[in-house]
């Protein structure tokens, strides 16, 4: 049979390479035939030793091997990615319930500090009128701090 370069790969060497390609494959089955001095077939069932890269072909096993070690790892990549995902969902959620809280917090701080304005206010009303601070031997000036300025966040 005639040989073509894509049918038969040897068909590109030299005669001394062909001879040693076609030992490579298979010694028993190869014999050069016609003017091309071409293997004759091989047995499909015949596979190559090694491939034209030099590395030794893979058998359909190590092309399943293979398979399903990609599933396995793609498998593997959407369960971190759906992880991951999860993980963010939650940190988003819980940062949510923080900002709510300190919402909260910082409402109650306002209200808390509008109280004791309106109750030192209330106190310095007092002192102005009240008998006890005004009975003469009562009298005796103690500073004291503006409770309003000791009290307030910084």
């Amino acid at each position: 049979p005639p040989c073509f370069s894509a049918l038969c790969p040897a068909a590109k060497f030299s005669k001394l390479r062909l001879k040693a390609f076609a030992r490579v494959l298979n010694p028993s089955s190869v014999h050069l035939t016609g003017s091309l001095k071409c293997p004759a077939r091989i047995p499909a069932a015949a596979h190559e030793p090694e491939g034209l890269s030099g590395r030794p072909r893979k058998s359909p096993e190590d092309d399943d091997r293979k398979v399903r070690r990609r599933e396995k790892n793609r498998v593997a990549a959407q369960r971190s990615r759906k992880k991951q995902t999860q993980k963010a969902d939650k940190l988003h959620e819980e940062y949510e319930c923080l900002e709510q809280e300190n919402t909260v917090l910082r409402r109650e701080i306002g209200k808390l500090t509008e109280e004791l304005k309106h109750l030192s206010e209330a106190l310095k009303e007092h002192e102005k009128m009240c008998p006890l601070l005004l009975c003469p031997m009562n009298f005796v000036p103690v500073p004291r701090p503006d409770p309003v300025a000791g009290c307030l966040p910084r």
